[in-house]
């Protein structure tokens, strides 16, 4: 039996699954995350996007109708490991100075994951002649880019030097 030729809007689905399915591990992992996290800051800013990250997975939902398909999810082994990857270090650093720092690195993981995949989704959509998909996957890439900022400005003005302290 032959094997169906994937096109890249096959890809396209596939990978919005994939970060559909992300986008759900992360909005659970979020307020474990605020939970554990000893700045209020970093507190705050983890409670902030979990909210933004609701608003993600809406745009997502749009997207899946949009190409008229049914909002689905595909095992991202990627994120559960990067996720499997933070809790681990939030349990062995859980009482000592270094955990927010921990807790940074960690979220910078996720959201260069996501970056890298809505950055893709977006070029792709594009290419398929979806512009609105495109767009909202844009804008989707931006605010996980101004968190990674934020993440990178709480490290360098507060949480390092704590961490070394």
């Amino acid at each position: 039996m032959a094997k169906k030729s994937m096109l890249l809007s096959d890809l396209f689905h596939e990978t919005l699954k994939d970060i559909y399915f992300a986008e759900k591990q992360i909005v659970k992992t979020l307020p474990k995350l605020a939970k554990k996290a000893q700045s209020r800051d970093l507190k705050d800013a983890f409670e902030t996007h979990r909210k933004q990250t609701e608003e993600h997975i809406e745009r997502l939902e749009q997207i899946f109708k949009m190409i008229g398909k049914a909002a689905r999810t595909t095992e991202c082994k990627a994120i559960e490991g990067i996720l499997e990857e933070g809790d681990e270090v939030a349990e062995l650093f859980a009482d000592g100075k270094a955990l927010d720092a921990g807790l940074i690195a960690a979220a910078q993981a996720v959201e260069h994951y996501e970056m890298a995949r809505y950055g893709t989704l977006a070029t792709w959509a594009e290419e398929l002649g979806m512009d609105d998909a495109a767009e909202l996957l844009r804008q989707t890439w931006q605010e996980e880019r101004e968190t990674d900022e934020l993440l990178s400005h709480l490290a360098v003005s507060e949480v390092n030097q704590e961490a070394a302290a």
